[in-house]
């Protein structure tokens, strides 16, 4: 069972509050099933994006929600993520942003194994 997206971003917040990293919703978007996205950004101009991963990692992992990087890079410009961003909100109107800014650019997600 898939936990509504709703309940999951709230309890996403409170993790990052509780680990001292200032996070933030931006856009919110379908409460049962909305995708989300995480904004990551160490506030020294670069900054991570984060999308749901594809769905044959969750069986892998028997987790509810696996993370990847949307970019290549490890970290890019904040003006790219902003694009990529906007792209992503034109694709899905439903999506859910939400920005979390860590110095230490810590995004408290399940990422999925790179390949």
């Amino acid at each position: 069972m898939h936990l509504r997206a709703d309940i999951w971003v709230a309890a996403y917040l409170r993790r990052c509050s509780s680990e001292g990293a200032y996070a933030v919703l931006r856009r919110r978007g379908a409460a049962e099933a909305g995708a989300i996205f995480v904004k990551t950004d160490r506030l020294d101009g670069f900054a991570a994006l984060y999308g749901p991963a594809p769905q044959s990692e969750l069986a892998e992992l028997g987790i509810d929600r696996v993370w990847r990087r949307v970019h290549d890079q490890d970290w890019i410009e904040t003006l790219q993520v902003e694009e990529r961003i906007a792209k992503e909100i034109k694709f899905d109107p439903d999506l859910w942003l939400i920005e979390v800014e860590d110095r230490q650019g810590r995004c408290f997600l399940d990422l999925a194994k790179e390949s």
